[in-house]
């Protein structure tokens, strides 16, 4: 190929990326359902015909299995339903043929999970049924018209294939004739190869007596998903496809920068849930039926591996999905305060005013986020010269005041030879690969670009040596790490993303592992900073906990680190949205998560950014992040009424610090969110099932974000049957079911409530960090019950090593 002189391809390069920085959300340049041939074939049909043959059901401990068969396909699959105490696994994969097997998800589920098999406790099996049972459980596989049902305590709670919509689409070879969708689709000019054909499943499944669903992460929109089927219903089908999504809509069933395929639903009683194992691109209908909530589930490929977690109450069901896919990773105590970032600070100079500028304010923070700007060319771990020539020094200085610094570093690897990363990863054939066994060439930030297959074990640990000292020139132990940018994005590729027909390790195509590709370079990130962490002359005998951001994320990104919401707006509808985006993904396990405060685009005036504030201080991740073309947005830009208010919010968030830390070691253990919906706390009220502008940090706070400007006043709705207290003027309140209530607001504050029954720790010297508040004195705040009674619990530990998990800490009740 002849070469471009390297002028034009800067240009080029440059015109690629200007573009994406200056585009906002184009519906066109992404699929729905009519433009995805296995969307179209699947949804909303109903009557297939799949049996269970009766001969082959056999139980031996905690598993059943059987041969499923097609009558329309006279294909037959292999069946497995499999007990795990409480939960129930279902297993639909093909027989051995000479076909490729299908792609079946390593690296999620937790790896003592074998160790939880539960040997059904009653077996009856009919000519036309069987029946199994643990404890409140009970499973009925009918095997003519093949249907399965979960019972918990006697009574339906959920029913697969109800409505005869299962559908596994079987291999075959091509044949003249063939459907055009089945064996290569195009979008937007992009050919797609469909190389095995068509391989999508679908299934159905009704939530008995359910009015509400929740979960199927991320979308801006509401907490309750709305039906997109039914009678009189028009819309898309709620996605799952990772993708780098421009300032995206609110109140959209579009899928955005992460996928959980998890949902659950709640009724008077009874909570159960739903996670489908698979990482290739999914779309689900929901829709509202007589006998509860009706869902179906359709995805491009893999294998139907499907878990009900039958609770009975919201806490079990978050912890019965925490012991499949794990629980969320302690952070460093360091990771809770507040984070200050932009795109980008553009050198030293700026860095050291914008630190300074928090001390001469008096605004406590704990890290200072470096963007794509401070690296030399777009070359992750590196630094611009120019812009940073003393980057360790400048890191030292800002951790002398017990602060640290974040760098990002994106999938994305520039294509130069002289670039250490892309030779030594050229050189090793680390990267995606083509079809025909040559480097995937993609555009992001640098031009062109290749991308690190960290699905390869093997990459993941060449990957997890680069970010020593020695390594990654420049760094310190103070610096951490953000991955954005990991869905993947690609800028010339369809939708903005990978082609589904590229290689992974052991030949897989992407289509199979798209939604799981941000988690492995998450993964491998992470455990590159705990290989740096065992340095211990730097970090000590017990290591040194990571701190990564992601923005992609999908099932056990808990287990290694945070994320945030993408590139929201500065507009009261995305302040409004953050609540339910957040509560969504702490009830799909993943509670460590924030929205950028002010939005990412535009420019918030005094009184949305200091809502947005009053609001953030209670994010599980607390971060202020805007875009490079926006106004400067420091803290204290926007008068001395304004910065006041905002100093206030920050210094509010570290002292709930011990109460925060606290839940965080609660979710560590359990997999309960730090962020609960009204109804998780209080299950048997059917008034709060929707709610979702109100919310719950814990067991013990109640918030309720003022989300329109000018407002005087708002409507809170506070649980009945216990007491609240004004977190401010301390003025008991005992509310009526039902009944929500008028209360006056002014600029100075949101309403908070602390629930009766319940002590708050708390830490109320103020600092300047996390660090200078080690060794101060608690404050409990006692609000008692109805009974006169509270608990309360606190947490401490040395708040950055691994030392907890050898018993080295404190827990006082």
């Amino acid at each position: 190929m002849q070469r471009l002189p390297a002028l034009f391809l800067l240009l080029l390069s440059a015109v690629v990326v200007s573009l994406h920085q200056c585009t906002a959300f184009k519906e066109a340049d992404f699929k729905k359902c009519a433009s995805s041939g296995f969307c179209t074939r699947n949804r909303g049909v109903k009557g297939t015909q799949y049996s269970v043959d009766p001969g082959t059901v056999k139980v031996e401990g905690a598993d059943l299995s059987a041969t499923l068969t097609s009558k329309a396909a006279s294909q037959s699959f292999n069946l497995t339903v499999r007990a795990y105490g409480p939960t129930v696994r279902i297993i639909v994969d093909e027989h051995a043929s000479e076909h490729p097997p299908r792609y079946q998800i390593p690296d999620v589920l937790m790896s003592t999970l074998q160790q939880q098999t539960t040997k059904w406790a009653s077996s009856q099996a009919t000519a036309h049924t069987w029946t199994g049972s643990i404890g409140d459980v009970t499973v009925k596989l009918t095997f003519a018209s093949f249907k399965l049902e979960v019972l918990v305590g006697g009574k339906s709670a959920v029913v697969l294939n109800s409505r005869s919509m299962f559908n596994f689409e079987h291999p075959r070879k091509k044949q003249e004739g063939d459907p055009a969708d089945w064996w290569e689709e195009t979008f937007n000019g992009h050919q797609d190869s469909k190389p095995a054909g068509p391989e999508a499943i679908s299934i159905d499944m009704t939530f008995s007596g359910s009015q509400h669903v929740y979960g199927i992460p991320e979308r801006a929109t509401n907490l309750a998903l709305k039906p997109t089927a039914g009678s009189g219903v028009v819309s898309e089908p709620y996605r799952l496809y990772n993708l780098d999504v421009f300032e995206y809509e609110h109140s959209s069933p579009f899928g955005l920068y992460g996928a959980i395929p998890v949902l659950l639903s709640h009724k008077q009683g009874l909570t159960v849930g739903a996670f489908w194992l698979n990482a290739a691109e999914m779309y689900v209908d929901v829709e509202s039926v007589r006998d509860g909530q009706a869902v179906q589930w359709i995805t491009e490929s893999g294998i139907l591996d499907l878990f009900i977690m039958t609770g009975p109450s919201p806490k079990d069901v978050t912890s019965q999905y925490a012991a499949v896919t794990g629980t969320t990773a302690m952070p460093q105590l360091f990771a809770l305060g507040y984070h200050q970032c932009r795109w980008n600070y553009k050198d030293e100079a700026d860095a050291y005013a914008v630190d300074a500028g928090f001390d001469e304010h008096q605004i406590p923070y704990d890290v200072l986020w470096l963007d794509i700007e401070h690296t030399d060319g777009k070359r992750y771990l590196t630094w611009d010269s120019r812009l940073f020539p003393n980057p360790i020094a400048m890191q030292e200085d800002i951790a002398s005041r017990g602060r640290k610094m974040v760098t990002i570093v994106d999938p994305h690897v520039k294509r130069d030879s002289a670039y250490y990363i892309y030779k030594e990863a050229s050189d090793n054939k680390y990267f995606v690969r083509k079809s025909d066994g040559t480097e995937f060439d993609g555009w992001c930030w640098p031009g062109a670009s290749s991308y690190l297959d960290v699905t390869n074990p093997e990459v993941r640990s060449w990957w997890a040596t680069q970010f020593t000292p020695d390594k990654y020139k420049g760094s310190t132990k103070h610096l951490y790490i953000w991955n954005d940018m990991n869905e993947p994005s690609v800028f010339n590729g369809p939708e903005i993303t990978m082609q589904k027909d590229v290689l992974h390790y052991g030949d897989v195509e992407h289509r199979d592992i798209h939604n799981i590709f941000g988690y492995y370079y998450h993964l491998a990130t992470a455990e590159a900073l705990i290989h740096r962490g065992q340095e211990k002359e730097l970090y000590g005998e017990h290591g040194d906990r990571p701190f990564v951001l992601s923005r992609a994320f999908f099932a056990g990104t808990q287990r290694v680190g945070p994320i945030w919401t993408g590139d929201n707006a500065a507009q009261w509808s995305h302040l409004a949205v953050s609540v339910p985006m957040l509560l969504t993904l702490g009830l799909t396990g993943l509670p460590f998560s924030g929205a950028d405060v002010g939005g990412f685009f535009g420019n918030p005036d005094a009184e949305l950014l200091t809502r947005w504030y009053q609001l953030g201080m209670y994010y599980p991740f607390f971060r202020g992040h805007a875009h490079l073309e926006t106004q400067r947005r420091e803290p204290w830009l926007f008068g001395e009424d304004t910065t006041r208010r905002i100093r206030e919010a920050i210094r509010g968030r570290y002292a709930l610090l011990p109460y925060i830390y606290t839940l965080f070691r609660h979710t560590n253990q359990t997999g309960i969110p730090l962020m609960r919906p009204l109804w998780f706390e209080f299950p048997d009220d059917t008034t709060l099932f929707a709610t979702e502008e109100e919310f719950l940090l814990g067991p013990a706070i109640w918030v309720k974000p003022v989300l329109q400007a000018g407002a005087s006043q708002v409507s809170v709705t506070l649980p009945a049957g216990a007491v609240w207290y004004e977190a401010l003027a301390g003025k008991a309140i005992m509310p009526k079911a039902g009944r929500p209530m008028n209360t006056a607001v002014h600029m100075d504050a949101i309403p908070v409530f602390y629930r009766g029954g319940h002590i708050i720790p708390r830490r109320d010297r103020p600092r300047r960090s996390t660090a200078a508040m080690v060794n101060d004195p608690f404050t409990l705040v006692i609000a008692l019950n109805k009974s006169g009674y509270a608990v309360g619990d606190l947490y401490l530990d040395d708040g950055r090593s691994f030392a907890f998990a050898e018993g080295q800490y404190m827990h006082r009740r």
